[in-house]
């Protein structure tokens, strides 16, 4: 984020319009709905008389004519802002150097390199605003989007945020704390439907925001919990709802493997506390993990235990469960999508097929001292198996799977980072397995897909050992020949 988004009050402020075309026009139009004075210079005298006919009467404006390029310092004094629209390079550059002399913010219009700042395209719903800024790389990018929310945004929705505004007062007198307060107007939102409010006369508005914040007084807080599914990193496979649930959360306790571009969608002012692990580094433990949710759940919070891939696989979802139940405290489950079904999808994997796999097995690598596992069962030419966590122990469970006579040969993918930016994928037989993870360097989080579906990887033929290829029967490869020969028959 190059530029900080920030609105600037302009009561009381001179701003300074420098310009005799119609971009001036464009940028005074918008000044004029603020209550700034502005002070609009133009070279032409004529123009400027045309501009004192168009806009008699608008006593916030003053219109006065200097040469371009002939401004002075002295011009500027007492400005908060400046525009610039000559559109010519010598008076442009001229103009943007004396407001860097004076340390006043300038906007050159169509030269992003003079400009300390931008204007961006603006919703307008007054009080309330919508900005969306490309930082002057795509203007028309910015008027497009304009144009989607200015359809999604109905034009009554300003008078209604006025009006809750102005109940602000009488709210603080019914729920003095300020959590009670953000709870009730997220209740307030989530439970009305806003064209509703809009159509409400104001004593009725008031009457219904008064029985509201009164049903909130008289309930007693309780704290819960939800075990939100954050998806297995790219931020647009995040739910709805868990997108909701971080928008709503007071304290989010958050795994390591989370992507912080997931995080961006919480509360800004939410107490967020790492609790995951790393290698080499337990984090915190799970006990410790139980008492955070259970204390802050105590305290009438709103907490969001927020898990890489879905809670419900190997996310210790089932033991936070029954520590949050055992204490009656309320806790509610948001799936979401899983590393699985994420990284294969990337990779144009199907985790099942008609003629290649009928079942799907999902296993930790992570396997706790003294189990074992009949790998025999679990992985083969007519089933998909999907490793979680299991980089540091490849080689066991390599050894463990050819030990049980599954085929050396069968594929392997090893995604690392599945729907990130910065994933990668890699392909060989099951016995390369070790030498993949070690020579590549991946690094966790990976997963690990073994099954006669790996070869239909979009990129199965680049990213594949060279070993893998003269052993396995390839699928695609074998499909393209029955085409052909079908063809040539």
């Amino acid at each position: 984020m190059e530029s900080l988004p920030i609105f600037f009050r302009m009561a009381d402020r001179q701003v300074l319009l420098v310009g005799d075309g119609e971009p001036a026009r464009a940028k005074l139009r918008l000044l004029l709905k603020t209550p700034a004075k502005i002070k609009w210079v133009l070279s032409d005298p004529e123009l400027a008389d045309a501009a004192r006919a168009d806009f008699a009467g608008t006593p916030s404006l003053v219109i006065s004519v200097i040469g371009a390029g002939r401004i002075t310092a002295g011009d500027l004094e007492g400005m908060s802002l400046i525009y610039g629209a000559y559109g010519e390079a010598g008076p442009d550059q001229h103009l943007a150097a004396l407001a860097r002399r004076a340390g006043i913010p300038i906007n050159i219009v169509d030269r992003p390199d003079l400009c300390d700042f931008t204007t961006p395209a603006i919703v307008d719903r007054s009080p309330l605003l919508v900005a969306i800024s490309t930082g002057g790389a795509a203007p028309v990018f910015g008027r497009r989007l304009r144009a989607m929310i200015e359809r999604l945004l109905p034009q009554g929705i300003g008078h209604l945020v006025g009006r809750a505004g102005a109940f602000r007062g009488r709210l603080a007198e019914i729920l003095p704390s300020q959590g009670a307060r953000r709870r009730f107007w997220d209740r307030l939102f989530d439970s009305t439907n806003p064209q509703h409010l809009v159509g409400l006369d104001e004593p009725a508005f008031t009457r219904h925001l008064e029985d509201l914040a009164h049903e909130a007084m008289s309930e007693q807080k309780r704290g819960h919990v939800q075990l939100v599914g954050a998806g297995p990193g790219d931020p647009e496979l995040l739910t709805l709802k868990a997108q909701r649930a971080l928008q709503q959360a007071d304290v989010i306790l958050y795994d390591h493997l989370v992507s912080p571009a997931v995080l961006d969608f919480a509360r800004r002012d939410a107490e967020f506390i790492a609790v995951g692990k790393r290698r080499g580094d337990h984090g915190k433990g799970q006990p410790h993990i139980h008492d955070l949710m259970v204390r802050h759940a105590r305290a009438g919070r709103h907490v969001v235990r927020l898990k890489s891939g879905d809670p419900l696989i190997f996310g210790r979802a089932g033991e936070e469960i029954a520590a949050l139940r055992a204490l009656d405290i309320e806790v509610e489950l948001v799936p979401g999508i899983t590393a699985l079904s994420g990284s294969a999808a990337t990779a144009q994997i199907p985790l099942t097929h008609r003629d290649h796999a009928s079942a799907i097995t999902l296993v930790t690598g992570q396997v706790r001292a003294g189990s074992s596992l009949d790998w025999r069962a679990l992985a083969g030419p007519d089933r998909t198996l999907a490793i979680y966590m299991g980089l540091n122990t490849a080689p066991n469970i390599t050894a463990a799977l050819l030990a049980d006579g599954i085929a050396p040969q069968l594929p392997v993918a090893v995604i690392e980072n599945g729907t990130r930016p910065d994933e990668r994928r890699f392909y060989g037989p099951l016995r390369d397995l070790p030498d993949l993870v070690t020579r590549h360097a991946i690094k966790s989080p990976a997963l690990i897909l073994i099954g006669a579906v790996v070869p239909l990887a979009r990129d199965w033929s680049q990213n594949r050992s060279a070993s893998s290829s003269p052993e396995f029967h390839d699928p695609v490869a074998a499909a393209l020949s029955v085409a052909t020969l079908a063809l040539a028959g």
